[in-house]
């Protein structure tokens, strides 16, 4: 399966509106970004390790269980038995998803840089995280930064995922803390409406300059329904949606990162995989929630092959 995909992040249980009952029936089912990364990529087929809290709390119990099914290896998951599990909620309406966070003071938002793996870190293929892993503490941030460091002085490439979230921090600090990630960056993936609202910007080639400008070795821009943008570095290449029947896209961009480092770490090129990562995001948008709509490496290249 190759070398060792890490994500690092903020785990949580989810409830997802379905429309029943007047809106008042919820679907259990399981987020929080990297997370969700973490399982697309081991739906691939890539080798995946967790690195995160959780609280001593049946929510915590049910994550594991999840990572276990799903063969993410979660023995760097600490269990904090002063803290729980995040909880979030999801609403739909005619504007889109809306979200409802239970997550201040959470387990893994008392991570600490004393508590990484060092050497699995600098093991890895590629270490993984995203705005939010950083935006959730400051000692969550400072733990990320300590294991960008550790990834970096062991030559592993660092994956991120801009996913900003204005509730959880100011304007002012994100974009901070954010250039300097993408700065630290070697493969950037940033959201459209993300890095616009860092930048400044709009148009989707002005964006990948930005990034390319702070550091960043190579960027996908995820464009939501219109594909995406990659530059590897030498080109730049429009990737076209792939057509689907959306039902909930919470975890689309998700699948789309943990799919696309998963086709890296098999030897494709960046172009090759920001195509069949665009697959995989548009048929998780078809089923409810983040987590029980990510397809396998099956379903992906069957819908590749039919175009």
């Amino acid at each position: 399966m190759g070398a060792e995909i890490l994500a690092l992040g903020e785990p949580m249980v989810e409830f997802n509106q379905t429309g029943a009952g007047e809106g008042r029936l919820y679907l259990q089912g399981f987020g929080g970004d990297t997370s969700n990364a973490a399982i697309a990529a081991a739906r691939q087929g890539a080798r995946v390790g967790y690195l995160s809290a959780v609280g001593d709390d049946r929510y915590g119990r049910m994550l594991r269980e999840l990572w276990r099914r799903e063969g993410v290896d979660d023995a760097d998951v600490r269990t904090d038995a002063e803290a729980f599990t995040a909880v979030y909620f999801v609403e739909h309406d005619a504007q889109g998803h809306h979200f409802s966070f239970l997550r201040r003071g959470s387990a893994a938002s008392r991570m600490r840089p004393q508590d990484l793996p060092q050497e699995r870190i600098a093991r890895a293929a590629f270490l993984h995280l995203s705005g939010i892993s950083a935006a959730i503490s400051e000692s969550a941030c400072d733990t990320c930064f300590a294991a960008i460091a550790t990834a970096r002085a062991a030559g592993v490439p660092v994956s991120f995922d801009t996913n900003l979230r204005l509730k959880l921090w100011p304007i002012d600090r994100a974009r901070a803390v954010m250039r300097e990630l993408i700065a630290q960056s070697d493969l950037c993936l940033p959201s459209l409406d993300d890095i616009s609202a860092i930048s400044g910007l709009q148009e989707p080639d002005a964006l990948v300059d930005y990034c390319r400008g702070l550091g960043a070795r190579q960027v996908v821009l995820k464009l939501g329904a219109d594909g995406a943008l990659v530059d590897d570095g030498r080109r730049r290449v429009r990737i076209d949606s792939h057509p689907c029947k959306p039902v909930d896209a919470t975890g689309a961009g998700d699948t789309f990162g943990g799919s696309l480092l998963a086709r890296l770490v098999a030897g494709d090129t960046l172009q090759d995989a920001a195509r069949y990562a665009a697959v995989a995001a548009a048929l998780s948008t078809q089923g409810f929630g983040a987590v029980d709509p990510i397809p396998r490496a099956e379903q992906v290249r069957a819908a590749l092959t039919r175009g």
